[in-house]
């Protein structure tokens, strides 16, 4: 398999494992269609709301996974064609950013899907450590101290990118390639949560641990 193979093969895997709706498939388990109830997300926060932390973190989990596998399939594949160590990081990003991209715009749900959160994070485990801290710190800082589930998530998709810029900065070298997924899913990240946005300026957006059923 030719190096160019090996990128392509991996894009496509990134893009149908991150489309495996774990929380649309964990609703139909339970008879539950659960873009029908709470936010009508088929993300693992949705899932947690809908269903219980019983089913929810481990929807979460998986959700992680699928972004995790890829990176790490694409770093096998291309390494194995022979690839240079710049070509098999770019492929584990472009992996990555395929399974995104699937958890966010499933093909086989009418391109509908959740916000990439969970999906995020699993890519950043194989790809980049400090952006999945800064993603951590991010998420849980402004969660604990607002309450707003949608507040943290959108700090940790400016935290992602932070902590690659400063860590490229600590050490001296600029990965361009990984920094740009970064920025990009930063975007995304607020595209796709408009309607959580729309709430939290009208200040109608519902918070965490209430027993108020949150609209995020």
């Amino acid at each position: 398999m030719t190096t160019t193979t090996a990128t392509l093969v991996s894009i496509a895997c990134g893009y149908l494992c991150g489309s495996i709706p774990f929380g649309y498939l964990a609703g139909k388990l339970k008879g539950i269609d659960i873009r029908l109830h709470g936010s009508g997300n088929i993300g693992a926060t949705n899932a947690i709301r809908v269903l219980g932390k019983g089913i929810g973190i481990p929807v979460f989990l998986l959700d992680m996974f699928k972004g995790w596998l890829p990176v790490w399939l694409a770093a096998g594949w291309i390494a194995h064609a022979g690839a240079s160590v710049e070509m098999v990081s770019l492929g584990k990003v472009l992996a990555g950013f395929a399974a995104v991209l699937g958890h966010m715009f499933t093909f086989w749900l009418g391109f509908k899907g959740g916000k990439g959160i969970a999906t995020t994070g699993g890519v950043l485990l194989g790809i980049s450590l400090a952006g999945m801290i800064g993603g951590w710190v991010g998420f849980l800082t402004f969660l604990f101290a607002f309450r707003y589930v949608s507040l943290g998530s959108l700090a940790a998709a400016i935290g992602v990118p932070t902590a690659m810029a400063i860590q490229m900065w600590r050490e001296g070298r600029w990965d361009y390639v990984l920094l740009s997924f970064g920025l990009v899913v930063m975007v995304l990240a607020f595209i796709r949560h408009r309607s959580n946005i729309q709430r939290l300026l009208a200040g109608t957006e519902s918070k965490a641990f209430t027993k108020k059923t949150p609209q995020s």
